[in-house]
């Protein structure tokens, strides 16, 4: 008998994508399907709907406007009333449960899963910031999985940029189908319904729910035409439909809530689709990284792969930032992130392995929340063998860390402030740092 995740494999190794970021793009699972010239003609090919998803303000500028053209079989609008339904672990902005702390936190990975946990059920939210409803800020959320979903999840308050750390994820959209493993980001814009699937017995990962301005690559300024993240390593699903009859519960995340309706069919049911308000998946792997090739450090800005940005130019309302295998070959430089304290707040996960900058207790599935001003670097450890390391070229292979960066403070919710994988003694890593200074030498 075949297994739902070994089916979910079996798809997910078929799958072909359409490169490129922020592009306009088509796609048909029918051929025919897509009208030309026109993109609501009187009556839509092969007996479909037209319906538009609008990821932006009809009037904003062209080169910000995120909008895309759906073919489907049912219109959208052809619902039940949907009802209020419990929202689980899930939390939105504003984040009020607690006050923000200026403390450092660090948390150990989320615990087991009950049997039959889906995505969305294993969904766990630490803390953010903003407020959902006026569409700034962002959360931060974790999960931990052990079932697919056969239920459909869209997020009215944001996109979900998805960072899978344990267990691949098979994702069904309107769009189509894509596949995000370890290593790889999936990008699922506002409004986009969709289902997850596990490739692997479990899943676990992070989530970061971007309130603000959609993500979109940063600009590279001095650094020139070439570097950091490829529009072209993006890559976009194909067309795929459902055409399921019965009773589908969909559920609807608005303003900071759950919503659930029971459909009678299936809502990924667009069998053709242009535009640019699509999802995406990018393997991380693929990041050109830039750094120096003399002495000192670039800031770690100089990692981001992707950014929002807000009313304040050069201020991101989140940047996600990515810590890739790469080279050191500064001289006279201590290598590893220095001590700093940062007008950004920091949220830090591991993917796999180690980060040069902590020597343990920053696992992978875990994560460290520094936030706006808060002192930190690394721990006494790294510090001392840093100092005293032979600064020959080095390459940063065995690891790969990632960082939500934040303009305002991060909020932690209650059940991340009281959690029993909170790591209480995280101050004690900066913990007999030696004073070295000598006024005479």
């Amino acid at each position: 008998m075949t297994t739902s995740s070994e089916q979910a494999r079996k798809t997910a190794e078929a799958l072909t994508y359409s490169p490129g970021f922020g592009n306009e793009h088509s796609s048909e699972a029918v051929p025919g399907a897509l009208p030309h010239g026109r993109n609501s003609p009187q009556r839509a090919p092969l007996g479909l709907y037209a319906e538009q998803l609008s990821g932006s303000a009809f009037t904003e500028p062209r080169a910000h406007n995120r909008r895309s053209w759906l073919y489907r079989i049912t219109p959208s609008a052809a619902h039940p009333a949907f009802v209020r339904t419990d929202n689980g672990r899930l939390r939105s902005a504003p984040f009020t449960e607690t006050v923000p702390d200026p403390n450092r936190l660090r948390w150990n990975p989320l615990p087991e899963p009950a049997p039959g946990t889906d995505w969305l059920a294993g969904l766990w939210t630490l803390g953010g910031n903003g407020d959902a409803t006026q569409r700034t800020g962002m959360a931060v959320h974790l999960y931990h999985a052990n079932a697919s979903m056969d239920r459909v999840f869209s997020d009215a308050d944001g996109e979900l940029l998805i960072v899978p750390e344990h267990g691949g994820l098979l994702l069904r959209t309107e769009f189509g189908l894509l596949a995000a493993r370890p290593g790889e980001v999936a990008l699922i814009p506002r409004g986009v319904r969709f289902r997850v699937e596990l490739l692997d017995e479990t899943a676990r990962g992070y989530v970061c729910e971007n309130y603000g301005q959609p993500f979109q690559l940063p600009d590279l300024g001095p650094i020139g035409a070439n570097g950091l993240a490829n529009a072209r390593d993006f890559l976009a699903p194909v067309a795929a439909y459902e055409e399921a009859e019965g009773p589908v519960e969909v559920l609807n995340k608005f303003c900071g809530n759950l919503w659930t309706a029971q459909y009678d069919h299936s809502p990924l049911d667009v069998v053709a689709w242009h535009g640019n308000h699509v999802p995406y998946v990018y393997d991380l792997r693929r990041f050109n990284v830039i750094g120096t090739i003399s002495y000192d450090h670039p800031d770690p800005s100089i990692f981001t792969v992707l950014t929002s940005p807000s009313d304040t130019p050069g201020l991101a309302g989140v940047d996600f930032v990515v810590f890739a295998p790469r080279w050191l070959v500064g001289e006279d430089t201590f290598r590893p992130p220095y001590f700093h304290r940062n007008v950004m707040s920091e949220y830090m996960g591991l993917i796999e392995g180690a980060y040069d900058a902590k020597a343990e207790g920053f696992v992978p599935g875990g994560g460290s929340l520094h936030n706006m001003m808060s002192a930190h670097g690394p721990d006494r450890e790294t510090f001392d063998k840093a100092s005293a390391a032979e600064l020959k070229p080095q390459k940063i292979d065995d690891g790969l860390a990632f960082m939500f960066e934040t303009r305002w403070p991060v909020t932690a919710t209650e059940q991340a402030a009281s959690a029993d994988h909170l790591q209480r003694g995280y101050d004690e890593v900066w913990r007999g740092l030696e004073r070295h200074f000598r006024a005479e030498r």
